[in-house]
């Protein structure tokens, strides 16, 4: 029983200094693409992405400094958010069924894209009265109807509707490039795009863009929010 322990307990070492290394190098990328656009680096949000992965990893995370957590899935979100005190972002593809569970645990949601969801979202976060929810609308650079996301004067359409509802608190744009597309001239495309935007919703400053492989890019653009797992939890297992 106390080798196992011990056993244990180097892993739990070996994983909590595997994240520092991870988190230190990522902060370090972060700081030379804020240095390199002339932007401070408190002007940028780094959210550790922990689908995936478990609570422990998440509570290690938080030992080191993060506070800012996201998950693709409600009940995971539910679950770690439960052990881990954090700001906890939704990203994932939202399912209307799952809308009352996700206002439950998130802080933020990053993926709105449809008004009947800013409804739902508006209604069940009144419901447990825990104050207004915060979300991002997701932008589509294309025009694959399969992709999530909208475009043109659609984006401005259901931006109208989140600014009536009382529940929720419009901080800005979030957008997944399409792979089709060079991250350059992607993150540059939303930029020009995000900048006609706070010119009708100047409350909406924020900009989430850029994930492990592409983040300095989107820095590079304007980037407020950058979602990053991988570079910092490691390769995650296929078809979790």
């Amino acid at each position: 029983m106390t080798q196992n322990l011990d056993t244990n307990s180097r892993e739990e070492d070996l994983r909590l200094k595997e994240l520092a290394t991870n988190l230190n190098q990522v902060e370090s990328l972060i700081s030379d693409a804020c240095g390199s656009a002339d932007r401070l680096r408190e002007s940028v949000t780094l959210i550790a992405v922990t689908k995936t992965y478990p609570a422990t990893d998440v509570a290690k995370l938080a030992t080191l400094g993060v506070i800012n957590f996201g998950e693709n899935r409600s009940n995971e979100g539910a679950e770690k958010s439960a052990q881990v005190k954090g700001t906890w972002h939704f990203q994932g593809q939202i399912q209307g069924n799952k809308i009352g569970s996700i206002a439950q645990w998130a802080d933020v949601v990053h993926s709105l894209d449809r008004s009947d969801h800013a409804r739902k979202f508006d209604r069940s976060r009144g419901e447990i009265n825990q104050g207004k929810l915060s979300v991002f609308l997701q932008v589509s650079l294309d025009s694959d109807p399969a992709r999530s996301g909208v475009a043109g004067d659609e984006l401005f359409t259901l931006a109208n509707s989140v600014v009536e509802l009382a529940h929720l608190n419009l901080m800005g744009l979030m957008c997944v490039p399409p792979v089709t597309l060079e991250p350059d001239r992607a993150f540059a495309d939303l930029a020009i795009l995000h900048e006609r935007f706070k010119a009708s919703y100047p409350m909406a400053q924020s900009l989430s863009a850029g994930m492990s492989g592409d983040f300095s890019i989107a820095i590079s653009h304007g980037a407020t929010h950058v979602r990053i797992g991988s570079q910092i939890l490691g390769p995650r297992a296929l078809n979790p």
